[in-house]
């Protein structure tokens, strides 16, 4: 699994012209589900994700959590993350997850989230949706459950 962290100050999403999620101060985070994934990875991304300690304290040091600062997140799945543009000039997208399997694995993230305490906003999944976002910082973080560095 991976997500892309955005540290923002106000971010929504629009589906047909509509706004369907929005938030102030916290996360904009997208998803993307493998083929493979599996509690393993679900569970990472559950725990990281609320914990990881991007947000200024009283001395503007990163060193509190999207709960700590009393932020939001705004969840859009993204199946794009799992492009692989090595080869050629268009992505595969072959081992992204297909919608059923990956829908199911961002509805239990997003709700594991809220049942931390976090107010959490989504998109529509398998939707055209329009995302936009100021960025804080800027800080983006990209969390892979696989990968090690």
């Amino acid at each position: 699994m991976r997500c892309v962290l955005q540290r923002v100050t106000r971010s929504s999403v629009d589906v047909g012209g509509k706004t369907v999620g929005a938030i102030g101060p916290g996360l904009m985070v997208l998803i993307g589900v493998r083929e493979d994934d599996t509690d393993a990875d679900l569970d990472y991304m559950i725990r990281k994700v609320p914990d990881i300690r991007i947000f200024d304290d009283a001395d503007g040091v990163m060193n509190l959590s999207v709960k700590e600062a009393g932020g939001s997140i705004l969840a859009v799945s993204q199946f794009t993350l799992y492009g692989d543009a090595r080869k050629g000039r268009r992505p595969s997208y072959s081992h992204a997850a297909g919608p059923e399997a990956a829908n199911a694995m961002y509805e239990r993230l997003v709700e594991a989230w809220r049942a931390q305490g976090i107010t959490v906003e989504t998109g529509i999944f398998r939707t055209e949706m329009q995302v936009s976002l100021i960025n804080d910082g800027p800080v983006t973080i990209l969390l892979d459950s696989r990968k090690e560095f």
